[in-house]
């Protein structure tokens, strides 16, 4: 799966807020972008760059959209614009977010958009969320424990830009963030969704 566009929510769970010191956007989602260039999928190896020494894994939700939506009036509106959904990881070069003060450079590294297969059907609102390096859990939680739910974000995404087919909508993050090291491999794990699974390697 190729996107046209991949848009990505911040500090979308409590607990991962928490984790970066950060507070939490008392008014409006916080948005970024990650190119299409930087998608691959199930099984590819996530490549880490040298110009970073702290690449690290972000299981998300991920919202695939099925029909162009502007403006979305309501949540209910934005929810049938969803094709379906798909377990993703954006990876982060952690030092270089701290460095550059904003994300494009940090989470736009070829290979650092790992998105795993569609399944249709389900309602997200609830489904358990994980995120494994080498067998060992790093993160886990609920889809209910997002700040904003699915519906809520893409009626403020809408509002901005039109979400057109094939886009996608990462949906943010819990707690339980943490590197990537050459020769590990990496899971998330979403319950009715699937496993991405990855390993990784230095570049």
């Amino acid at each position: 799966m190729r996107p046209g566009k991949i848009v990505a929510v911040g500090k979308n769970y409590l607990d991962h807020v928490r984790e970066m010191g950060g507070s939490v956007p008392s008014v409006e989602p916080i948005l970024f972008m990650k190119p299409p260039s930087a998608v691959i999928a199930d099984g590819e190896s996530i490549m880490l760059p040298s110009r970073s020494d702290r690449v690290e894994f972000e299981g998300e939700l991920v919202a695939v959209i099925g029909t162009s939506v502007s403006n979305a009036p309501s949540e209910e509106a934005a929810l049938a614009a969803v094709r379906g959904y798909c377990a993703g990881n954006d990876v982060t070069a952690r030092d270089l977010q701290a460095i550059d003060g904003q994300w494009t450079r940090a989470k736009g590294f070829d290979t650092f958009c790992p998105l795993g297969p569609m399944v249709t059907g389900i309602d997200a609102s609830d489904l358990a969320i994980a995120t494994r390096v080498n067998g060992a859990v790093h993160q886990q939680s609920r889809t209910s424990q997002m700040l904003r739910s699915v519906g809520e974000l893409i009626v403020f995404i809408s509002a901005v830009m039109t979400l057109e087919e094939g886009d996608a909508i990462f949906t943010g993050t819990p707690a339980g963030v943490g590197p990537l090291n050459d020769g590990d491999v990496v899971e998330v794990e979403i319950e009715d969704v699937g496993t991405l699974r990855n390993p990784v390697r230095s570049a």
